[in-house]
């Protein structure tokens, strides 16, 4: 007779701070999901579901708080790329890890009141982010004219031009969609610029429509973040900055040092959002 002497492996029990992004996702039943990607600062969850977001962080005190993570108080497990997990019930089981979900933060903090000319004069303090990921490229044009002068049709044709485009897990033209996405949400309500914020819902309903299809997994969830108004603190600090609740340069610092040209490309898309909230903005006020 044989004897087995593998030992079962013991559980680590945590508990976590999530997203309330993920919420509809955590507080489902419990659905199988798989590693998609994993770092030093973070393991990427492709959940089995047709709920979003679809792909859940989960992250040490280290890593980029993005929008849809959950934050672990203690170290990652050590586990591979397609290591099977589970999420839901508001925990996650992931090789011997077995987080519960204790608290909630909020992704999308709204912003405090902010007249034109005081955005404007914020704006002209923006300073170029180094090194974006499609500089030059035509779309982005066609998106920032469509945006500023309210053309749905343009914006539309450009958004679907730059889903996708660029390598990586979040490409170029998918971060400069979420940048722009958060702005002109939170801008515009804080400025009282209706059309901002309804073209932020009908792009938003673009890019989501088809994104599982049309880009990498972790991409398309951060998109359906960025529709709902969902981003870093990195991003949401910079909006902060133009409203004139904390300082905006250290806060562009921080978003630009984000990634390879992640941080650029964010950046970009939160310069085109903030010329469309003004542009749009003085439209509205001259209108009879």
């Amino acid at each position: 007779m044989t004897v087995s002497t593998h030992a079962r492996r013991t559980r680590v029990h945590v508990t976590g701070a999530a997203s309330t992004a993920v919420r509809p996702v955590l507080e489902s039943s419990r659905r199988p999901a798989r590693v998609l990607a994993a770092f030093p600062g973070g393991i990427y969850l492709e959940v089995r579901t047709e709920l979003e977001p679809s792909v859940i962080a989960v992250i040490t005190g280290e890593a980029i708080r993005l929008p849809n993570s959950v934050l672990l108080a203690g170290p990652l497990p050590k586990v591979t790329v397609g290591d099977d997990a589970s999420v839901g019930d508001r925990s996650i089981e992931l090789g011997p890890l077995s987080l519960t979900v204790r608290r909630w933060w909020d992704p999308a903090p709204p912003l405090g009141p902010v007249d034109l000319g005081s955005l404007a004069y914020a704006a002209g303090r923006l300073i170029d982010p180094p090194e974006p990921g499609l500089t030059g490229n035509p779309a982005l044009d066609l998106l920032a004219g469509g945006c500023a002068e309210g053309r749905l049709l343009w914006a539309v044709t450009a958004a679907e031009q730059l889903m996708g485009l660029g390598p990586g897990l979040t490409p170029s033209g998918d971060d400069v969609l979420a940048g722009l996405l958060v702005t002109l949400r939170h801008l515009g309500a804080a400025a009282g610029v209706e059309r901002a914020v309804w073209l932020a819902g009908w792009l938003g309903a673009t890019v989501t429509f088809d994104a599982r299809s049309r880009t990498t997994p972790l991409s398309a969830t951060l998109l359906h973040c960025a529709a709902a108004g969902a981003a870093s603190p990195e991003v949401t600090g910079v909006l902060r900055g133009l409203t004139g609740t904390q300082p905006l340069e250290p806060a562009l610092r921080r978003l630009h040092r984000l990634g390879h040209t992640s941080g650029s490309d964010l950046a970009q898309g939160v310069t085109i959002g903030v010329n469309a909230v003004l542009s749009l903005g003085q439209s509205q006020g001259a209108a009879p």
